[in-house]
């Protein structure tokens, strides 16, 4: 006869495979479409430089209101702000994957940006408060970081297939089949989880958070299609942080703040706050750098990039199931996340080696395989770490926190790491042109994939320098001991 104590152990599991196919939907959909852009620029007939927008709309979306996204969980509750967060990024779905034209596809974008900043600290929050035994928290934060982690690999690999067998639609109608499932999830195993306490909105700092966080994300993004000496990328950039500092202030002051800076005043979840914001620069300068790489440089079609990917996604799978999992209960972060950053640095520098010529198994295999170790060291201790001992009334604005760190890091390293490749190709190729002026169309592809190639390598020195500083910083911030990534949640 099955017990109660049974039951409610097999519902925490089973919430956390809901929390986790909510968590990947939001994850991939920030790289599925990029290998779809080129279909959907000839069927809807947009401009290379209008392109962009269809991922800056999510971007910005989704990295302004993530604060605000992480109280109203606390506010309406777990279950109420998974709903509709589902139901409003399936629509959006919907409606993109039905677009005809670019304005309707840039909304659509847009729209799922606001529902996933619903979503993705609900999500997180939910898993937050339902596991606190550390050796089970341990192995349910060790399979959310790895499916977390590896989303954006995942949504490459998922674009391809897609785009080469069905239609580039299909990259955004997939997600009615996630959002259907975690519905009906949601429905049978998550609870409520609402505060007991009166949550109110603060307003103010809701202005002041996400106006800031739009002009940081905004000027960010500007940097990358234009450039960091253009005074829009400054102005907005410089705005974004006065408008911050003002949201700081103001949430010192506030009765209900929207971001209660209490959840800061801990060693160990600032060093995982930190570990977060590093390791996603690092990320994006993967999924960018090496995707243009194996499409661009060797030719790779759309699916064989994705299916490329797939080594990341095991080793940081088996990094996060076999030693996260494993040893965050008894060690803490500190023993696992300087180290993955020190993987994280070697799997950068292999990278910095790309030839020209095609050899997947000899140069970017390596690299993958060290690289996703290192991740699997980080993302499950991190975020653990960042989100253990949160009382449950602040669990969906801590959960924010984690999530807005991460969408802050991937747009400094798409900006920082492009502007960097962009202009290190630039002088390299204005090099080469003097030393070995080229005579023929051959001889000019190969000096522009040499130059190419040089950028690359910049930005991945760059990257292994963020992880050395990374592990730096989190050897000496962070805390070791069974108690510090596991503490459970505290009673309101």
């Amino acid at each position: 006869m099955t017990t109660s104590a049974e039951i409610s152990h097999a519902r925490r599991w089973w919430t956390l495979t809901v929390v986790s196919l909510a968590t990947l939907m939001v994850a991939l959909d920030a790289t599925v479409i990029n290998i779809a852009l080129p279909r959907a620029q000839l069927a809807l007939h947009f401009s290379n430089a209008n392109r962009q927008w269809a991922i800056t709309a999510y971007a910005l979306a989704f990295g302004s209101l993530l604060l605000l996204g992480g109280r109203l969980s606390d506010l309406w509750g777990r279950r109420t702000t998974l709903y509709l967060g589902l139901a409003g990024f399936a629509l959006a779905s919907a409606l993109g994957g039905s677009a005809h034209s670019f304005s309707m596809l840039v909304t659509a974008r847009a729209i799922q940006g606001v529902f996933g900043a619903l979503l993705a600290p609900a999500a997180l929050a939910t898993l937050t408060t339902t596991f606190q035994e550390p050796q089970e928290r341990a192995k349910a934060f060790s399979i959310y970081g790895a499916i977390a982690g590896s989303g954006a690999a995942i949504g490459l690999l998922l674009g391809g297939a897609l785009t080469q067998w069905a239609s580039w639609r299909w990259c955004l109608f997939i997600n009615l089949f996630f959002a259907v499932f975690a519905i009906i999830g949601v429905a049978l195993f998550v609870d409520k989880g609402r505060s007991e306490h009166h949550t109110h909105l603060d307003v103010l700092g809701t202005v002041l958070g996400s106006g800031g966080l739009f002009f940081l994300v905004y000027g960010l993004g500007h940097a990358v299609t234009t450039s960091w000496s253009n005074v829009f990328t400054w102005a907005s950039l410089v705005l974004g942080a006065v408008v911050l500092t003002l949201f700081v202030l103001w949430q010192r002051r506030s009765n209900h703040p929207l971001l209660p800076l209490r959840i800061l005043l801990q060693r160990t979840r600032g060093g995982s706050l930190i570990s977060l914001f590093i390791t996603s620069i690092g990320m994006f300068g993967v999924s960018l750098f090496l995707a243009y790489y194996l499409q661009v440089t060797l030719g790779f079609s759309p699916l064989r990039t994705g299916l490329a990917f797939l080594p990341l996604v095991g080793s940081l799978a088996l990094s996060a199931f076999v030693a996260s999992a494993r040893l965050l209960a008894k060690t803490g972060p500190r023993p696992l996340i300087p180290v993955g950053m020190v993987l994280g640095m070697m799997g950068m520098i292999l990278f910095t080696k790309l030839p020209p010529n095609s050899d997947y198994v000899g140069h970017v295999l390596p690299g993958l395989i060290v690289l996703g170790l290192g991740l699997g060291l980080i993302f499950a201790p991190a975020t653990a770490s960042a989100t253990a001992g949160i009382e449950k009334r602040d669990a969906g604005a801590a959960s924010a926190l984690v999530n807005t760190t991460q969408q802050i890091g991937g747009s400094v390293g798409t900006a920082l790491l492009n502007t960097l490749a962009v202009s290190a190709a630039t002088a390299a190729g204005m090099s080469l042109m003097k030393t070995h002026p080229p005579k023929t169309a051959l001889a000019m592809k190969a000096l522009e994939t040499t130059a190419t190639l040089h950028g690359y390598a910049v930005a991945f020195w760059w990257a292994a320098g963020f992880f050395a500083l990374g592990a730096v910083i989190t050897l000496f911030l962070l805390e070791s001991g069974p108690s510090v990534s596991s503490s459970p949640l505290l009673v309101d």
